[in-house]
């Protein structure tokens, strides 16, 4: 067998085990390294499911343990959109500030879906331009 023929043949069982391999790894789900892509949450009640009620429960209403989590169900703070979209952009006390981590499209989606649900009638949605204006621009330099 010449050097041609011998290469020739590496390359053909080369493809032939590679391609069931790529016909079996799945879009956007495991990487083939273990990683395990999952999409961005994009509407309000998905952002709320996977961020939000962590903390403040499926159901929205808070809970206590080591500290006292607030009740976003039936919440009148909310409103006034103000004061929803400076504690998701800025956070306060243990609440982290979200502007770094989501987008203001997202934090606008979450905020208006809270506002919306639990018990809550607050129908005006919040715009991104709102978010925007409240959100803290990235910090320079650091890490």
């Amino acid at each position: 067998m010449t050097l041609r023929n011998s290469l020739l043949t590496a390359a053909v069982l080369a493809a032939a085990f590679a391609f069931p391999a790529m016909a079996q790894a799945p879009q956007g789900g495991d990487t083939g390294g273990g990683i395990v892509r999952v999409p961005k949450p994009v509407t309000g009640e998905q952002v709320y499911q996977s961020v939000c009620q962590a903390c403040h429960m499926a159901d929205a209403k808070g809970g206590t343990g080591a500290g006292t989590i607030p009740a976003l169900a039936k919440n009148p703070r909310l409103a006034g959109a103000a004061y929803p979209i400076m504690m998701v952009t800025q956070g306060k006390g243990a609440m982290p500030g979200f502007s770094q981590t989501l987008t203001n499209a997202q934090m606008a989606n979450a905020i208006t879906y809270v506002r919306t649900h639990f018990g809550n009638a607050y129908a005006k949605p919040v715009t991104e331009a709102q978010v925007a204006a409240m959100a803290r621009p990235p910090s320079d330099g650091g890490h």
